[in-house]
């Protein structure tokens, strides 16, 4: 009996990954595990060695992680586009956004914002500084692991900003819409062999398994696109 391939995801793929690892194993008759975690810290771990078959992680850290010589060459492939939006309580009233000076106006008149210590957070910081307001958000912002649309629906923050991807789950949260065209940051999630997989080749089942018609149609459903 094979050993489970192991896969390292970015928690942003939690949501559509809980569910295609049950319909890739029975697909298959392959058996997976995965561990969800921030980029950072999946991305640190991949170069102090930990052992995985498949990552799955935004294209930038995956290409690096080639670069470093832990994913192998050529191996690599798009599985998600995925948007940032904006969200705040079920039941409160939603902010004028479809313009840049909107959201700058739905920014500074919030309460308090939440982003996370991820990608999408990473990209929010440097957002508010090209708008000019990242000094104005300063006290007001709350950086989390957590999903962010979580603090959102439980008081602790009235705009969230995350990948749409991570709040559509959140039950008390409700998505505003995505981010102005102008200021939209797409992230590309790409999944890459380990160059050391212990199971290369359900591994590789995998990455043709993640461009299935139904892993597809699971990708739109859950406010993404295929890559």
């Amino acid at each position: 009996m094979s050993v489970p391939i192991k896969i390292l995801s970015g928690g942003a793929m939690r949501t559509l990954m809980v569910e295609v690892v049950p319909l890739f194993e029975r697909a298959t008759g392959h058996k997976a595990e995965i561990e969800f975690a921030l980029t950072s810290a999946l991305t640190r771990k991949i170069e102090a060695g930990a052992a995985f078959d498949v990552a799955l992680l935004p294209r930038p850290e995956l290409d690096e992680l080639a670069r470093a010589g832990k994913i192998a060459s050529g191996s690599t492939a798009d599985v998600t586009r995925s948007t940032v939006g904006i969200c705040v309580r079920a039941d409160a009233p939603k902010p004028d956004i479809a313009t840049v000076e909107a959201f700058k106006r739905a920014l500074i008149g919030a309460r308090s914002i939440s982003y996370s210590d991820g990608p999408s957070g990473a990209y929010i910081a440097a957002l508010l500084a090209r708008l000019g307001i990242a000094d104005a958000m300063k006290s007001k912002t709350r950086l989390t692991g957590r999903p962010v649309a979580e603090l959102v629906a439980a008081g602790e923050a009235e705009i969230g900003l995350q990948q749409i991807v991570a709040i559509l789950p959140v039950k008390g949260a409700e998505l505003v819409g995505p981010l102005p065209s102008e200021l939209q940051n797409v992230i590309i999630y790409s999944a890459g062999l380990s160059v050391s997989a212990q199971e290369s080749a359900a591994a590789r089942a995998l990455m043709r398994f993640l461009a299935a018609p139904e892993v597809v149609a699971l990708i739109r459903a859950k406010g993404m696109g295929p890559g």
